[in-house]
C-alpha cells in the first residue's frame, strides 16, 4: 500500500500520522516521548523517536512511506531540509537534515508547526477547502500562520505568520522577540500569573473563576479577549480572510472565549457592505501539525 507519513516533532511527543494514497484513509497512527535533552545510541532522542516511528509505520503497513512531511517548532530553512532556527530548546535541530537522516530517496518537507497545523486545518480540518485563512493558535505561547490565495506565506527568512507577536501596545513590556505589548503577552498562558498578580497559575483557573462569576477573574479574561479580539480585526485588515481559525488549548474555554471574541469583534471589526469573516474553532486538536505534514508531503508528489 502507498501512503503518506507526517511527523510532528513537538517539545513533549513526536507524533505520527499516515494516510492511503489511494483513498486518503487514516491508516496508522502513534506518539513517541520527545525527551528533549536526552540521547540515543549517539544521536537525541527525539530524532531517534522520529526514526522509530517511521520504522514502526513501515513495519505496520508492509513498507516505506511514499512520502514524508515533518513539522517542529523553529524557523524552517527555505530549501525545507532542515529547521534553520530555533534557540532554547531541542538542542541540535537547528540545522538537522531530516533527508539525510531518515536516508529517504525523496527530499523530507521540514516546516514550521504552527504552518503545518494551519495546512491540517486546511486540508482536513476546520478551514476545509479555504485558499484565504490565517489562524491563532492560544497555548503557552500565541503562534499562527497565514494562508494567502492557497499559498503558505513563510516571508524572507522564515518570521512570516508569528501573530502572536504583533504589538498591541507599544509602551508594553518587550516579548521574547522584543515586541512591546504583543498579544502573546496579552492571553498566552506564559504571562497569566504575571497578568493576574500570582492569583492564576493558569488560563484554565483563571475562566474557571469567570465562569463561577468572579469579578477580578472576569476583568482579567475580558481583558485578555478583548487584546485578542482588536488583534484578529487588525489582522483581518492585513490578510482579508475567509474565516479565521482559533486553536491551541486556550480554544477549548468554548463558549467562555468565542462569546465574548464575538461582542469584540461586533465592535472593532471593519465589515464593508455587512461582511463579516467566519471565526470557527480548529477540529483537528493536537494532530494539527502532523496532518498538515502529511499533507505538504503529498504535495511534493508530482501528479
Amino acid at each position: 500500500m502507498q501512503y503518506i507519513l507526517g511527523i510532528d516533532l513537538g517539545g513533549t511527543n513526536v507524533k505520527a500520522v499516515a494516510f492511503a494514497l489511494a483513498d486518503g484513509r487514516e491508516c496508522f497512527r502513534q506518539t513517541a516521548p520527545t525527551r528533549d535533552g536526552q540521547s540515543v545510541d549517539g544521536v537525541p532522542a527525539w530524532a531517534a523517536a522520529v526514526r522509530s516511528l517511521v520504522a514502526a509505520c513501515a513495519n505496520q503497513l508492509g513498507g516505506p512511506p511514499a512520502r514524508i512531511g515533518l513539522a517542529a517548532p523553529g524557523l524552517a530553512a527555505l530549501d525545507e531540509r532542515s529547521i534553520a532556527f530555533m534557540p532554547g530548546r531541542l538542542q541540535g535541530l537547528e540545522g538537522w537534515d531530516w533527508t539525510n537522516f531518515l536516508a529517504t530517496p525523496a527530499p523530507v518537507p521540514v516546516l514550521n508547526d504552527a504552518g503545518a497545523a494551519l495546512l491540517g486545518e486546511v486540508w482536513q480540518g476546520a478551514a476545509r477547502g479555504l485558499r484565504d485563512v490565517f489562524m491563532v493558535t492560544l497555548g503557552t505561547g500565541v503562534g499562527g500562520a497565514v494562508l494567502s490565495d492557497g499559498r503558505l506565506l513563510r516571508g524572507k527568512i522564515g518570521r512570516a505568520g508569528h501573530l502572536g507577536h504583533i504589538s498591541l501596545d507599544p509602551h508594553g513590556a518587550p516579548d521574547i522577540t522584543r515586541i512591546p505589548g504583543s498579544l502573546e503577552d496579552k492571553i498566552g498562558e506564559c504571562t497569566v500569573q504575571a497578568r493576574s498578580g500570582g492569583r492564576f497559575a493558569s488560563t484554565h483557573a483563571l475562566v474557571q473563576a469567570y465562569e463561577r462569576g468572579d469579578t477580578e477573574a472576569a476583568r482579567l479574561w475580558l481583558e485578555s479577549v478583548r487584546a485578542l479580539g482588536c488583534a484578529i480585526a487588525s489582522l483581518v485588515n492585513v490578510c482579508d480572510p475567509e474565516a479565521v481559525v482559533i486553536g491551541g488549548g486556550i480554544a477549548q474555554a468554548g463558549t467562555a472565549l468565542f462569546t465574548p471574541l464575538a461582542a469584540v469583534l461586533d465592535e472593532v471589526e471593519w465589515r464593508p457592505a455587512g461582511h463579516r469573516v467566519r471565526i470557527v474553532p480548529a477540529q483537528l486538536g493536537d494532530w494539527a501539525g502532523a496532518y498538515g505534514a502529511a499533507y505538504r508531503a503529498q504535495q511534493t508528489i508530482s501528479p
